[in-house]
């Protein structure tokens, strides 16, 4: 089936890795692609313990996409889509696919369209995919099976509190 966790709360990714959990500890083979990420984060530690669990992302950190400039939005583009190639190789091989931050990849234009509308929509029926992100495109929602919107009440970047390690990030 296909889930989708959007909207402009925290969470999603939460969520999902939530998911990538509970397959792993029924025996399902798990793979993450994390898009926009490239900055060490402390589930990656946690992840890398879980033998069922296998996480890809671009190699460098290159911030936020406002701050890129035209030669790292290049290199972006370059490595996610490398990622999808990699992705789609290893669909035959998992029993759960996670594409984090997905929405914001494909709506900026930071990833091959063609080649991840080729990974929703052709995807084996054997694998779960899990999308993250804002703003999904309305195509994205009706072919879905879950779709959970993340809607935020409140939070602390609203005071002036950054991201906290352990927690955030």
């Amino acid at each position: 089936m296909l889930q989708i966790y959007c909207g402009d709360g925290k969470g999603k990714t939460t969520a999902a890795l939530g998911s990538a959990l509970r397959a792993a500890g029924n025996g399902m083979r798990v793979h993450i692609v994390q898009l926009l990420k490239g900055a060490p984060t402390s589930e990656l530690k946690s992840l890398a313990l879980i033998p069922n669990i296998s996480v890809t992302r671009c190699d460098k950190d290159y911030g936020f996409t406002f701050n890129m400039s035209n030669e790292d939005k290049k290199r972006v583009i370059e490595c996610h889509s490398e990622l999808l190639r990699d992705a789609k190789k290893r669909m035959d091989n998992v029993d759960m696919l996670i594409i984090d931050e997905f929405f914001a990849a494909y709506n900026y234009g930071f990833i091959d369209r063609e080649a991840a509308d080729d990974i929703v929509f052709n995807r084996p029926d054997s694998v779960e995919l899990i999308l993250t992100g804002r703003d999904p495109d309305e195509k994205f929602i009706e072919a879905a099976d879950y779709v959970s919107e993340i809607k935020a009440v409140k939070h602390p970047y609203d005071r002036g509190v950054t991201a906290r390690r352990g927690i955030e990030f």
